[in-house]
C-alpha cells in the first residue's frame, strides 16, 4: 500500500535526524536476507550503538541532498538498500556488517556511506570497516603506555631475582 504524503514526511523527518545523529552511515546492498538474519543483525547493530533501517530510495536521495550531498551516485544506491547509522562510534557499525557478512558477502555487501559530511565509496566503506575501533585504540594506546612502567618494573625485579639466586647458591654452597 502507498505511502501518504504525511507519512513520507514523518518518515523523511526520521531519516534526517537519524542522519544528523548519527556519527556516521554505511549504504549496504542486501539479497534473500533471512528474517533471522536481518534481526541477528539489528541485534548486533543495537549492541554497538548502531541501527538498521530500510528506507525508500527516492526518500533517502532527498535526504542526503537536503543534507548538501550529491545523491546522484546512482551506483550507490541501486537495488535493495539498507542505511547503517553508527551513533556511538564511527567504525562500530561498519565492523559489525563486516565481520557479519563474513561467509554472506552474496547476501549482504557495502555500496558506500556518509561520514564527517562527505559521501564515501564502496573501497572507503570498506576501509571505515577495517580501521580499529575506539576501544581497541584504547586498549593499545594503554598498552603502549603501561609498556615503559611494565618494563621498568621488570628490570627491578630482575635485580632482585638475581640477589636471590646468588643468595640461594651461597646457602647451597655451604650446606
Amino acid at each position: 500500500m502507498p505511502k501518504s504524503k504525511i507519512q513520507k514526511q514523518e518518515i523523511l523527518r526520521t531519516l534526517d535526524e537519524q542522519m544528523k545523529r548519527s556519527k556516521s552511515v554505511i549504504f549496504t546492498g542486501f539479497n534473500a536476507l533471512g528474517v533471522s538474519d536481518n534481526e541477528a543483525l539489528r541485534a548486533q547493530l543495537r549492541a554497538v550503538g548502531g541501527e538498521y533501517y530500510v528506507p525508500k530510495k527516492t526518500l533517502l536521495k532527498k535526504v542526503l541532498k537536503d543534507g548538501g550531498l550529491d545523491a546522484s551516485q546512482e551506483e550507490m544506491l541501486t537495488g535493495k538498500v539498507a542505511a547503517i547509522f553508527s551513533y556511538d562510534d564511527e567504525v562500530a557499525a561498519a565492523k559489525t556488517v563486516k565481520d557479519f557478512s563474513k561467509g554472506k558477502e552474496e547476501k549482504i555487501f557495502f555500496l558506500g556511506g556518509v561520514m564527517d559530511g562527505r559521501l564515501l565509496s564502496k573501497e572507503e566503506a570498506i576501509n571505515l570497516a577495517n580501521i580499529p575501533g575506539k576501544q581497541e585504540l584504547y586498549a593499545k594506546l594503554l598498552g603502549s603506555i603501561n609498556a615503559p612502567v611494565s618494563g621498568f618494573v621488570n628490570v627491578l625485579a630482575g635485580n632482585l631475582r638475581g640477589l636471590v639466586n646468588v643468595l640461594k647458591a651461597l646457602s647451597e654452597k655451604t650446606a
